[in-house]
């Protein structure tokens, strides 16, 4: 649902004062970063930054793409399709713990889920005020799991 929002928001609202491109991409990076089994050692793949753990809430140094949000898009879909396939008892139970959070892997993945559907929800909700349209629920991936 949320690759759909992306690539339906119009370019002429995608860098607007309501930031559609930038709560794409923090809802990635915290995606991506949420699937990273040991928090400490997280970085985002290039172009992207440590931006988001910035304590003043600076924004990343530029604008980016639909095309590279939908790559990180992929490459998150990717990883938490290898992190699901390869789940076990032992890594559901292991603890993800930073300055904030000390969960279990297994709650880390859920709260991960939550946040997404909070952005794809405010996401869908934008382009409803801004273009009278949203799409449509998604109720299975466009992949399986093995």
């Amino acid at each position: 649902m949320l690759e759909n929002a992306i690539k339906l928001c119009p370019v002429e609202f995608w860098d607007t004062e309501k930031k559609f491109w930038y709560i794409s991409y923090h809802c990635l990076f915290w995606l991506d970063y949420y699937l990273t089994l040991e928090p400490n050692e997280f970085s985002p793949p290039t172009p992207y930054s440590l931006s988001e753990f910035d304590p003043s809430g600076a924004m990343p140094d530029r604008t980016y793409s639909k095309k590279e949000l939908l790559s990180y898009l992929k490459y998150s879909r990717e990883k938490c399709h290898d992190l699901v396939l390869g789940m076990t008892d032992e890594i559901a139970s292991s603890r993800w713990i930073n300055d904030y959070k000390n969960y279990s892997v297994f709650e880390i993945l859920l709260y991960n889920m939550r946040h997404v559907q909070h952005h794809t929800a405010q996401l869908n909700l934008l382009l409803r005020q801004e273009i009278n349209d949203a799409p449509r629920w998604v109720s299975v991936t466009s992949r399986e799991l093995e």
